[in-house]
């Protein structure tokens, strides 16, 4: 059995994918009516159209929902919470399904997760990924990521799904940062598309913003090729181009000057918030990130930070 902490879209999506590979998955939810109602009508309201395999169930109760393979599907900003609220993760398998660095800490989720529960096996699957595509059973490829090889293969093999295609690393690092440093980049290109600054700028710093990632991901540690694949540049691609991305709808609100649903979770805006902090004190050159915080602070006006960057001293690429 796989269990799956989390019945948001990401978490439902992931379940309804494991099940349809063979696996029974429970499904945790934190409020209890919203469980039963999914468990009785078997549909999730964020995922219209996709029915509940009869092997996914559903329930409220967390120690009941508790497998040796668990996957954490919750905001990357309320995993610490999750971890700290429930001891008896300790010494279990637990996979990180969020993408994002943790305000205050700075940590990713794998680093968050040996922080908490150090006698955990921690592990992250990210990458290019959307619920809808997940959930419908279109062809979807991820990384996985856990510090030892041995597990990872392991891992790989038990969550073999049709649609879902993994390829595992031991570079957790780099894949933590991939996947939680694009959405700030997306918000950028959001913001430089909703405000009518065109595709060669949104091209410009998804290109530029991709060397951002690079640098602060290869000073803290991480292998350069883990960002140029599924979790770095392929969620980057991905995340800055579709009107799926939360983070993208997000800058496209902002650029456009509209207000944008306070109840959608957009990670980029802590990571970005979190990142800049870090790249200050490590002194890491990240001029998209820290005008997106601007931009978010109300200290930088979008056509300011467009002219602050162009304006930026001639280099090589």
């Amino acid at each position: 059995m796989i269990s799956v902490l989390g019945a948001g879209a990401f978490g439902t999506a992931l379940a309804v994918a494991f099940a349809r590979g063979g696996d029974r998955v429970t499904l945790w939810a934190r409020d209890a009516q919203a469980a039963q109602d999914m468990q009785s009508q078997r549909e999730n309201p964020r995922l219209p159209g996709v029915t509940l395999p009869k092997t996914v169930s559903v329930t409220a109760d967390f120690t009941a929902s508790l497998s040796d393979v668990i996957l954490l599907a919750v905001p990357m900003q309320k995993l610490r919470g999750l971890l700290q609220s429930h001891p008896e993760l300790s010494g279990r398998t637990l996979i990180a399904c969020c993408k994002g660095v943790e305000l205050g800490t700075q940590l990713g989720p794998v680093a968050v997760i040996r922080d908490v529960l150090p006698k955990a096996t921690p592990a992250i699957l990210t990458g290019p990924s959307f619920a809808a595509d997940i959930a419908r059973g279109l062809p979807t490829a991820l990384t996985l990521a856990t510090p030892e090889e041995h597990t990872g293969k392991a891992l790989q093999q038990r969550l073999l799904s049709p649609n879902l295609r993994i390829y595992r690393t031991t570079d957790t690092v780099g894949a933590e940062l991939g996947g939680a440093l694009k959405n700030v980049i997306a918000i950028a290109c959001g913001i430089a598309i909703g405000a009518g600054l065109g595709d060669s700028a949104r091209a410009a710093l998804m290109t530029r913003g991709y060397a951002e990632m690079q640098r602060m991901a290869q000073a803290l540690g991480a292998q350069p090729d883990t960002l140029a694949g599924l979790s770095g540049f392929g969620d980057l691609t991905l995340t800055c181009s579709s009107d799926q991305s939360r983070n993208y709808r997000f800058g496209l609100s902002l650029g456009r000057g509209e207000d944008f649903d306070p109840s959608v979770t957009v990670e980029g805006a802590a990571t970005a918030r979190a990142a800049h902090a870090r790249a200050k004190v490590m002194n890491i050159d990240m001029p998209i990130t820290a005008a997106v915080v601007a931009i978010l602070d109300g200290g930088l006006q979008i056509r300011d930070a467009m002219e602050m960057l162009l304006a930026r001293p001639p280099k090589e690429e």
